[in-house]
């Protein structure tokens, strides 16, 4: 059984407060994955509530080019949107794609033989997984998970993952889409590669999602929806998928009105399904403890 922090503040003190909880040190050169959130979007994690945090860590934001076409595609016009959001004054904004890609080699896949990451990811010491929780219009949700299968991808490895390893090219990308539950698969088995190559090289990695501006639509949408329910504070763990199962079973546990119209969102894309198929493969386990920070 894994533990899960949680804590309603959703301020730079709650967030330094959950992660103090973990009882972990990261140290070196720590990458703190976040999205920076599509030009238009409005749902993404703001500056002002993760720069302190990311501040007090020396962390550097790092991020990767999108699939598809909008402002982030391009690592130059990625970190205009990233300085236009407010994250290039809080820390240094890393695109870890911009000199190219390498391979990570994943045995373990029904899809996926590998996961395809920026050059810039083995600058690091340490991470964070920082996900903000919300819809989303693919994948039914997005929280750690996500954001550490698609999130880490460079621009042809969110390809390769989109298209359940049909494709490394972003350009045909959408003709050559999978079955839903494929797709759903290799969002975990690319989450799931990540996690075995860090722990291979001995690097640690920390969960954490706030879970505000819940939104059925993802911070990848330029025409991003209002949110649906309230605010419900933030959660960590070193177990991305009980971190996940924690958001998730929030949701359910809801009665609010819009916790249903994300409900459906979430089922009509098999979204749940993410969370058995990452726990078969050995990425974290689905029960945890709550407990307060």
């Amino acid at each position: 059984m894994a533990k899960v922090y949680f804590t309603k503040e959703i301020t730079p003190e709650g967030l330094r407060r959950v992660y103090e909880a973990l009882g972990v040190k990261l140290s070196g050169k720590i990458g703190v994955k976040v999205s920076t959130g599509e030009a238009g979007a409005k749902g993404y994690l703001k500056a002002d509530l993760i720069g302190p945090f990311v501040k007090s860590l020396g962390g550097t934001i790092v991020e990767c080019n999108t699939a598809y076409p909008g402002k982030r595609n391009v690592a130059e016009e990625h970190l205009k949107v990233a300085e236009e959001h407010g994250f290039t004054s809080s820390a240094k904004v890393d695109i870890m794609d911009a000199e190219g890609e390498f391979k990570i080699p994943f045995e373990k896949g029904k899809y996926l033989k590998y996961d395809i990451i920026g050059t810039h990811f083995n600058d690091y010491d340490a991470f964070i997984n920082l996900a903000h929780g919300k819809g989303h219009a693919m994948g039914g949700f997005g929280a750690n998970l996500k954001n550490q299968s698609i999130g880490f991808a460079s621009r042809n490895g969110k390809a390769y993952i989109h298209s359940a390893g049909k494709s490394e090219d972003p350009e045909v990308l959408w003709d050559n889409l999978p079955e839903q539950i494929e797709f759903i698969h290799s969002m975990a088995e690319a989450a799931t590669a990540v996690a075995d190559y860090l722990k291979a090289q001995g690097k640690p990695i920390a969960y954490i999602t706030v879970m505000n501006a819940i939104s059925l639509s993802c911070d990848c949408d330029a025409n991003q929806d209002d949110p649906v329910m309230a605010d419900l504070g933030i959660v960590a763990s070193l177990d991305p998928v009980a971190n996940d199962q924690a958001f998730i079973d929030m949701i359910w546990k809801s009665e609010e009105p819009g916790a249903k119209k994300l409900q459906e969102r979430i089922d009509s894309r098999l979204g749940r399904e993410i969370l058995p198929y990452a726990e078969e493969l050995g990425l974290g386990v689905r029960e945890y403890e709550l407990v307060e920070a």
